[in-house]
């Protein structure tokens, strides 16, 4: 079964429009964020939200994941530790369940955390990015919008594909 409808690519949804080319979505605007939250909360759609600006170190970031996504208590707060749990995320083992449409990790303040850690700040994004691709072979909607106060922020492609400014700012971040 398909994640949409073939009929989704006419009139292009918002959820549609944000995975269309990746799991992975840049924002800039607080205000056009919010507005995306609150249309896929309309939409069923499990939305959790990280502050990434606090984190001090991989550690804080290991712990607020696991709070947001319900992680078990034997998680190992690693990277790689972080990759199995997001492939139970995937199938919907926890973090959210059958009746949502699908999950939504927001994380506001990504710049600051990457400015302290780069190669973690990376590779969250990339294992999520594959994780949502896994989750997508189920039927599963997995999506992360990511906001920083930097509107000229490239991020290095993640699961494979590269990190897209979302579609009401894509024209500002070029």
């Amino acid at each position: 079964m398909a994640i949409w409808d073939l009929a989704d690519e006419l009139t292009h949804p918002l959820d549609f429009l944000l995975i269309q080319n990746g799991f992975i979505n840049l924002f800039h605007q607080r205000s056009i964020l919010d507005e995306t939250v609150s249309w896929l909360r309309d939409h069923r759609y499990k939305v959790v939200q990280v502050d990434a600006a606090a984190w001090q170190s991989q550690a804080d970031l290991h712990q607020d994941i696991a709070q947001a996504l319900d992680f078990p208590d034997y998680y190992g707060s690693n990277l790689a530790a972080l990759n199995d749990c997001l492939s139970d995320v995937a199938v919907q083992t926890y973090g959210w369940t059958p009746t949502d449409t699908g999950l939504v990790l927001a994380i506001d303040g990504y710049e600051t955390f990457e400015g302290r850690d780069a190669p973690t700040a990376h590779h969250l994004l990339d294992i999520f990015a594959r994780q949502a691709t896994y989750a997508a072979l189920f039927g599963h909607r997995m999506m992360c919008l990511v906001r920083t106060e930097d509107p000229k922020l490239e991020i290095p492609p993640v699961g494979g594909l590269s990190v897209a400014w979302n579609q009401r700012e894509v024209l500002d971040a070029r």
